[in-house]
């Protein structure tokens, strides 16, 4: 962990820090202790007030930190040269599941087990000789027998005699966070890798950054030709196209977090396929805009362009797959029999369909209609219960 990725650690923990140089002079400072300028002076107000007002600071600088150090929500403590706690706040005392007096006046290893007190007493040496502080993470032995993870500082000072003093942030939940979200990743590789579906990953501009051996199958491009490319020059100018250019707009912006809908794709060979894909919306952070992982759920055959047709008839298509008959249709369109009756004999013409049940199929055929929903509607539809 380097110094800015500590720094950014610690500015969302209830710390506040000051880092400065040999002497005495502000290097920088930080931390998210105080939301506002009224709960700092609260704080100083407590301060001075356990102080009997302000002071300058004593020759011995070790004992000026103890009442800031017991309000910390950080864990803080001091050790002698041999491991024995001098020191320590009730946050470091918590952090063991014990009281600080339990713990001051014992030595380190009457809690942690001897690997990992050897290795802090190594430590301790280690800053002792050195002569500076050392910012590190540890893993220690929390109260229930589970591992726990620190972040700070250790650093020397004089208790009387040389000590080594140390304070840390627990950021355990914070590890446990990142480790489950590196496994979930780890799966989402190995499902992409491994399960043959053609499945890509979007930035909220469309732009490729990662995908499968399966997707670049099916485009019949190379895959290093796919990735950090744009996906929309895959797909073919179609009604559909300008509808998921519409939701598309709504998974970025957080107003959906899925969508099933289907387009015609352009392969390498400048062959059209028709394409069932469902889109989510994969946001790491609120402040962040989301990636889109796109999967093509069924693939058709060689796509035929889809004859221009209206609303209306659109709408008859979808009643009629429904199961409706021409007087029901009227009714819901609130139009004359005959009107309805000429639509039928036009759809019949241009979708190359003498019956009603062909129509249905060559409807579903040519994506029309939307599959896997009901009750139908086109695929071209804006909302849910809309028809068209």
């Amino acid at each position: 962990m380097d110094e800015a990725d500590f720094h950014t650690l610690l500015a969302s923990f209830p710390v506040s820090w000051r880092e400065i140089d040999r002497g005495a002079g502000p290097v920088g400072s930080g931390g998210g202790a105080f939301a506002d300028e009224r709960a700092a002076r609260r704080f100083l107000a407590a301060l001075c007030a356990e102080r009997a007002g302000p002071s300058r600071l004593p020759d011995d600088g070790a004992y000026q930190t103890l009442p800031f150090a017991d309000l910390s929500p950080a864990a803080v403590f001091v050790r002698d040269p041999h491991g024995r706690y001098v020191w320590a706040n009730h946050a470091y005392a918590h952090m063991y599941g014990t009281t600080r007096d339990t713990l001051i006046g014992r030595h380190l290893s009457d809690f942690d087990e001897p690997d990992d007190a050897a290795r802090f007493l190594a430590l301790d040496e280690e800053v002792l000789t050195r002569g500076h502080p050392v910012r590190h993470t540890l893993v220690y032995q929390r109260s229930d027998g589970s591992p726990g993870h620190a972040a700070g500082y250790r650093f020397p000072v004089r208790w009387g005699s040389p000590c080594v003093a140390g304070i840390y942030v627990d950021i355990t939940d914070y590890v446990h966070a990142l480790d489950e979200r590196r496994r979930a990743e780890e799966d989402l590789r190995a499902l992409r890798d491994h399960s043959g579906l053609p499945c890509l990953r979007l930035s909220a501009d469309g732009v490729v950054g990662e995908a499968s051996a399966a997707v670049a199958e099916v485009l019949r491009v190379r895959l290093r030709d796919l990735v950090g490319h744009p996906a929309d020059r895959h797909l073919a100018p179609t009604p559909e196209r300008t509808a998921l250019h519409r939701v598309w707009g709504d998974l970025v912006g957080g107003r959906r977090r899925s969508v099933r809908t289907s387009a015609v794709i352009v392969d390498g060979d400048q062959r059209r396929r028709r394409a069932w894909v469902c889109l989510s919306a994969s946001r790491h952070a609120p402040e962040r805009r989301p990636h889109i992982w796109a999967v093509i759920t069924q693939l058709g055959l060689s796509d035929e362009a889809q004859p221009p047709l209206t609303a209306t008839q659109v709408r008859i298509l979808a009643l009629l797959a429904a199961g409706h008959n021409n007087v029901d249709i009227s009714k819901a369109l609130h139009l004359s029999r005959q009107t309805i009756d000429y639509h039928l004999g036009r759809l019949r013409h241009r979708l190359d369909a003498p019956t009603r049940p062909a129509l249905v199929a060559r409807a579903y055929a040519l994506g029309i209609l939307s599959p896997h929903v009901w009750p139908p509607r086109a695929t071209t539809a804006t909302h849910p219960r809309s028809p068209a």
